[in-house]
């Protein structure tokens, strides 16, 4: 039989969880100098903001 999945419940929103994801993105790429790395960590909060937008489009459909 193969390995049991962890599950377990979320205590915030989606939504909630993406804001605190993109800020922290935005906080590690702050301390980081120009560049590739910079530039990733900038683009994974963006990408968390635009899954915020769509997430809440779709809830309110």
């Amino acid at each position: 039989m193969g390995k049991k999945r962890r599950r377990f419940k979320q205590t915030d929103p989606l939504d909630k969880r993406l804001l605190q994801f993109a800020e922290d993105m935005r906080k590690r790429a702050d301390r980081k100098p120009p560049g590739d790395e910079r530039n990733s960590l900038l683009k994974r909060a963006y990408n968390a903001d635009q899954a915020i937008d769509l997430e809440r489009q779709l809830r309110h459909q």
